[in-house]
């Protein structure tokens, strides 16, 4: 890709992606630039990833082709003040935060400018990222397809509508949080029961990741798949019966909505 990259902020999400595009030599680490508040993160990312990295914002929204805003939602008005007469009009701008809708960026920059709305994971550090993605009007399908070619780099991504975008970090956004908490509790069960940790960690993540494959490669449902596994009165459906006495799917469904919920208040500035 003959593109200047830039990332304003670079925290993990933004060090994730950077770490993807540059495994999959997408491009050179030279054509990727950032900028960081403090010195500690600068030196880091510097001698990570071999990129260029400062605290001058202007600077690189000036030298951009596709300029990343990996920063937090509550300081998105601040940055966008900083560095709206310093990007390009063909600059496109890659918004990576919950609840900040094509509108606000627009409205921020009092002009009309070519935004993507995206939300990654942090799985995109192993190239297993899963991201999806919504443009506005003004950004053209050739735009569009670089874009998405940065984020297929290092996983994979999907367009969808707007309307849908609120719901995207309870069921890929955050959801990396759930299944570590997942993976955990199944190994701290196995330790207990007298596994080394290291080995817990392994089995139990392998079989997370096995049953992910089961259901994305054969198209299966997965209450089938589940099915498969319980043979009767076996020792499988004696855990599923268990989970469905705990309320594992009630909780999956309020954390999820929780999620939801909260990046509808942030949409609306609350």
């Amino acid at each position: 890709m003959d593109k200047k990259i830039g990332f304003i902020g670079c925290g993990q999400m933004g060090q994730a992606m950077i770490q993807g595009m540059i495994d999959a030599k997408l491009l050179k680490a030279e054509s990727i630039a950032a900028t960081a508040l403090s010195d500690e993160t600068i030196d880091f990312v510097s001698d990570e990833y071999g990129i260029h990295i400062s605290n001058d914002n202007k600077q690189l929204a000036r030298e951009s082709d596709l300029l990343f805003l990996a920063i937090k939602p509550y300081i998105y008005h601040g940055v966008i003040q900083e560095i709206k007469d310093e990007v390009p009009p063909d600059t496109v701008i890659v918004t990576i935060a919950a609840g900040i809708t094509l509108d606000a960026i627009k409205e921020a920059f009092g002009r009309n400018v070519k935004v993507i709305r995206s939300m990654p994971n942090t799985p995109s550090l192993v190239g297993a990222g899963m991201s999806v993605l919504c443009p506005n009007d003004f950004v053209t399908e050739e735009e569009l397809a670089d874009v998405m070619e940065v984020f297929e780099s290092f996983g994979e991504a999907e367009i969808i509508e707007e309307k849908l975008m609120d719901a995207v970090p309870a069921i890929s956004g955050s959801s990396p949080a759930f299944v570590y908490m997942f993976i955990e509790a199944m190994a701290d069960t196995a330790v207990q029961q007298g596994f080394p940790r290291d080995k817990a960690y392994k089995i139990a993540s392998q079989a997370v990741q096995g049953a992910a494959k089961m259901v994305k490669e054969t198209g299966r449902h997965p209450g089938e798949l589940k099915d498969a596994v319980c043979t009767p009165g076996g020792v499988t459906i004696a855990g599923v019966t268990e989970l469905e006495h705990s309320g594992m799917r009630s909780s999956i469904i309020q954390a999820m909505e929780a999620c939801t919920k909260k990046s509808r208040e942030l949409s609306k500035g609350e």
